[in-house]
């Protein structure tokens, strides 16, 4: 009889070693390999015959995605939720993914029900969290179990339309001699749901919990095996919540949604460009407005800088909600083609609101902001700027200008500054709004604080 063999595995990575090691080679990280018993394996069996179709001969079904109910994670999913999927939502500990979730179970319509396990709370517990959230739906089943044989037979003989695990960390193969929340639990358990995913025609959601670096917990391989991922952004101390795609296999991952944090739960925000601008002092130095594009959906975004003088013979160089790297670089920039001296001064940058920005169309607000905060001169209340900025000094050209302008005139913006390139696609798109195009950092200074 064949003897049970030991390996170690990477808690963080799933990265497999015969021996214990200090530091993973793969993920470089320490102390994360945890011994685990596996049991020999069999003669291989022989399979069964493929199936081949020519593409002429598959035939979809029409009506391949579920309606959730809210707006905003139809969007996100592509459109809605596609039967037979698998979708992985991740975030902080009480960002709202269970909310959602909840919420989604009193929207969606399911002919054939929705199955809702929690591993992490008992029946009476989830009872009173969908009351509090309002949810009726007498097509919702709950239930409490981490067994995975037991909820996968469960599925089987119920066969609902969606089925919600809360979370993947906590369901365990009794098969296996690893502890719940292991990379080997992880990886078999949601193998086992993308079987019965497909195999049934049903679509399953994942609650995945994250590290402290942010990262969903568990192997990598995690992220490979289902058809999307979702994350829940935002900061507990803000009350809205940024939902983002960074995987679908059925739609696109730029598109996000934003939800506000109430007390009945998560409410979808159908302008976020409103949201974001709430509470800003129009007429403060160091401050500008971005028409930013997630996706397909733009959404204006302030961008707020403080100069001010250093201490310090290294002055200092922070942004929250921009890329640290690119706002770095910005600066140094506007100190060589700007004609801005920065040396003696730390610059800090922030994205109001919580929100992240990272595409290149937000450089030249950037630059404005703390040209702004540096002078002491405010920028118009009444503009929005946007557009590229290159290592020379240069103004380029951004994509969907005409979304942007658009957006800011229906916000009330008086002027928009853009790239030169991008002055003849604006003005098309414009109404009411003024155009102002620049080629470079002199002009935009010019244009904006003119």
């Amino acid at each position: 009889m064949a003897k049970n063999k030991i390996k170690y595995v990477c808690d963080n990575c799933g990265y497999e070693s015969s021996g214990w090691m200090g530091k993973c080679p793969s993920c470089s990280e320490w102390n994360t390999f945890i011994e685990e018993i596996t049991e020999p394996r069999g003669v291989e069996s022989k399979g069964t015959k493929i199936i081949l179709k020519g593409l002429d001969d598959i035939t979809s079904d029409k009506n391949i995605r579920i309606d959730t109910g809210i707006d905003e994670m139809n969007r996100v999913l592509g459109g809605g939720l596609v039967k037979g999927s698998l979708v992985l939502v991740g975030g902080d500990p009480g960002i709202g993914k269970s909310t959602i979730l909840l919420q989604v179970c009193k929207s969606t319509d399911a002919e054939d029900g929705i199955m809702y396990i929690s591993g992490e709370e008992s029946l009476s517990q989830i009872g009173i969290r969908a009351k509090r959230l309002g949810v009726e739906s007498k097509t919702l089943l709950l239930g409490a179990e981490t067994d995975l044989g037991s909820i996968v037979a469960c599925i089987d003989e119920t066969r609902p339309s969606v089925v919600i695990i809360d979370s993947i960390q906590t369901v365990y193969s009794s098969q296996l001699q690893s502890v719940p929340g292991s990379v080997t639990q992880i990886r078999n358990s949601t193998l086992a749901f993308m079987e019965t995913a497909k195999k049934l025609d049903i679509s399953i959601f994942l609650v995945g919990h994250v590290t402290k670096e942010g990262s969903l917990a568990g192997p990598k391989v995690l992220e490979h095996i289902v058809d999307t991922v979702l994350y829940f952004e935002g900061d507990r101390s803000h009350n809205f919540r940024i939902l983002r795609a960074v995987k679908n296999r059925f739609g696109s991952t730029n598109e996000i949604g934003v939800f506000k944090m109430t007390s009945e739960g998560l409410e979808e925000i159908k302008n976020p460009s409103e949201l974001m601008l709430s509470g800003r002092n129009n007429e403060a130095c160091g401050s500008c407005v971005v028409p930013a594009l997630e996706g397909t959906r733009p959404v204006l975004v302030e961008i707020q800088a403080l100069v001010c003088a250093s201490i310090s013979p290294m002055p200092r160089r922070l942004s929250t909600g921009t890329d640290q790297k690119r706002t770095s670089m910005l600066t140094g920039v506007l100190e060589k083609k700007g004609g801005i001296l920065l040396d003696k001064c730390d610059v800090y940058v922030n994205a109001a609101g919580g929100i992240k920005v990272s595409e290149p169309a937000c450089d030249l607000a950037v630059v404005c902001s703390i040209a702004s905060g540096f002078k002491g001169r405010a920028v118009d209340k009444d503009t929005v700027i946007m557009g590229e900025i290159g290592l020379t000094g240069e103004v380029r050209a951004i994509s969907k200008i005409e979304k942007r302008v658009l957006e800011a005139e229906k916000m009330g913006f008086g002027y928009a500054v853009v790239p030169a390139d991008n002055a003849v696609a604006a003005a098309k798109a414009a109404n009411s709004i003024e155009i102002l195009a620049v080629r470079d950092i002199h002009h935009a200074m010019e244009a904006v604080f003119r």
